[in-house]
């Protein structure tokens, strides 16, 4: 680690003790109260029954089991948390818990079965969170450590289920073919899926008169073949340690399984590289509590982009990139936690050919330095009407988007408030694949926003029966579009959205600058490489 920040100190301009900024501040109360809320009733492992239950068989909790893993003073940033939120075919979480932290000083990914919710079984949501959670720990090149307790597939779902389900096989396949290391801990009972888990990982540990693994467990085989045996000697432990090879190790109880562990990391070569720029970190010269100073909840209101950058950077600096030109986009350099990034952040929530220009440039910048890109969304979309797409809004807006499709160095983007249309695209929403993407409480994520979409729905009607010759009722009518923007509003609402894996996860705005750092950590891991293509910068 080497330099010093160079880049110039930006000094805030607002005084946040006038009435506008202490009223956001009031207003964000309710809006953290009901995060707060959300985050307890997704953190649930289970009913006061099967918690008790597991417990008297001497178990530790899943999330009990992950901080023993973890090294003492090790963050642990939390994966798609809200998953299957309020969605009545998962469970809280959709029984797995998934993050990040490190253990014996190594960025490692932790995917951890919930035994005590449904048997851990895989609901619907389940494999989708898990191949969400495979693909950011092979792209990120992070060690995989499994802590398996399963029933496997959720029967009742089963149709839903088995087809995607079976790409967490693929892909811990694929992890062991490119030598991205896998662990797995078997503490329970672990059945079909859950059998192949540890069966396709690179190391295996089994606890003792606890876990097992078979493919169809003594029912399952009492059915098929007529014999009766007990779990134990089907598959237990001592089985697959002495007769099947399937265990590499056998802890005497879950603290020797966690330590084994930690033993199996310590044990593993880091393939990381320096990182070009990486400094020493420095706070930034103004405290994170200002955000809900600065940002009212309500999105349909703006903020100052600019002063919220002065929240997150080192040392509050920044090099801005065409400052002048397209200035509804910010597009700037400056460090995070020491990690030298590229800034794209919408300073107005809309996007005329200039700003699309600007930042298709900063993107191919970005790439020739072989420098990461924050995007900072709060954006309604492209500019419309004539004098726009006589500016050529559609061409410009191509750019950008090939722009962000082309780009080669690690994307994290942060939805702060609206992400709507093709802003979302020209901001690395989630179909661009970012490697990391979060959302702010106030965040909204949709094809417009819901004022917009009852609008055009209404007038598409209207036209449609009119085409037609019928009448349509006015009241009715009313009563359709109202409906309809009661849904969209709920749709795109960041628990939705989270809900149905649209992005990592829902953060504290406070919390921004933490989940940048670490993310950052971990996309730096393999060195970052831009597009090929975009070596030789030309100008739009």
């Amino acid at each position: 680690m080497a330099g010093e920040l160079s880049y110039p100190i930006m000094s805030a301009n607002l005084d946040l003790r006038g009435e506008q900024f202490l009223a956001n501040k009031a207003s964000w109360d309710p809006i953290l109260d009901k995060f707060e809320d959300a985050l307890q009733k997704v953190a649930v492992e289970g009913n006061e029954v099967s918690l008790r239950r597991h417990q008297s068989r001497g178990q530790l909790l899943p999330r009990d089991r992950i901080s023993l893993l973890l090294d003492q003073d090790s963050p642990f940033l939390e994966i798609c948390a809200f998953a299957g939120y309020e969605n009545n075919d998962s469970t809280p979480g959709a029984n797995i818990i998934a993050g990040i932290g490190n253990v014996c000083g190594k960025p490692c990914f932790l995917l951890s079965h919930v035994p005590t919710s449904q048997g851990g079984a895989w609901n619907v949501m389940t494999v989708l969170k898990v191949n969400r959670c495979l693909e950011i720990s092979m792209e990120n090149d992070l060690p995989l450590i499994s802590l398996v307790q399963s029933a496997g597939v959720f029967l009742p779902q089963q149709r839903n289920v088995f087809h995607k389900g079976g790409q967490l096989f693929h892909d811990l396949a694929q992890r062991s073919a490119r030598g991205q290391p896998s662990c797995a801990i078997v503490f329970g009972s672990s059945t079909a899926g859950g059998a192949y888990h540890p069966a396709l990982s690179d190391y295996t540990i089994f606890v003792e008169n606890q876990g097992q693994a078979f493919l169809g467990g003594p029912p399952l085989v009492k059915m098929a073949t007529g014999e009766v045996i007990e779990a134990e000697e089907l598959g237990g432990a001592k089985i697959h340690a002495t007769m099947t090879g399937l265990a590499d190790q056998i802890a005497v109880d879950e603290f020797d399984a966690i330590q084994k562990t930690r033993e199996w990391v310590a044990s593993l070569q880091m393939r990381a590289r320096p990182t070009p720029g990486l400094i020493h970190a420095v706070e930034p010269r103004y405290p994170a509590e200002d955000l809900l100073s600065l940002v009212n909840p309500d999105i349909r209101k703006p903020f100052d982009m600019s002063e919220v950058l002065l929240r997150l950077v080192d040392d509050s600096r920044l090099s801005t990139f065409k400052s002048k030109y397209g200035p509804n986009i910010i597009t700037a350099w400056a460090h995070i936690m020491g990690y030298p990034v590229g800034i794209v952040a919408n300073q107005i929530s809309v996007i005329n050919p200039n700003e699309a220009a600007k930042a298709a440039t900063f993107i191919r910048t970005c790439n020739q330095q072989n420098t990461p890109i924050i995007f900072l969304h709060n954006v309604t979309g492209f500019m419309v009407g004539a004098k726009a797409e006589h500016a050529g809004i559609i061409k410009m807006g191509a750019q950008l988007v090939s722009a962000v499709s082309c780009s080669k160095v690690p994307h994290i983007s942060i939805i702060l408030g609206a992400s709507y249309g093709a802003g979302n695209y020209a901001m690395c929403g989630r179909a661009y694949k970012p490697r990391f993407l979060f959302t702010w409480p106030t965040g909204k994520c949709s094809v417009m926003g819901p004022d917009q979409l009852a609008g055009v729905m209404e007038t598409v009607q209207t036209k449609s029966a009119q085409s037609k010759g019928k009448v349509i009722s006015t009241d009715k009518l009313r009563k359709q579009v109202q409906e309809f923007k009661t849904t969209a509003q709920k749709d795109a609402e960041c628990y939705s959205t989270s809900s149905s894996l649209i992005d990592d996860g829902i953060i504290d705005p406070r919390d921004t600058r933490d989940v940048l750092g670490m993310c950052l950590e971990v996309v730096s891991l393999q060195g970052v490489n831009g597009a090929e293509a975009h070596k030789g910068l030309a100008r739009i």
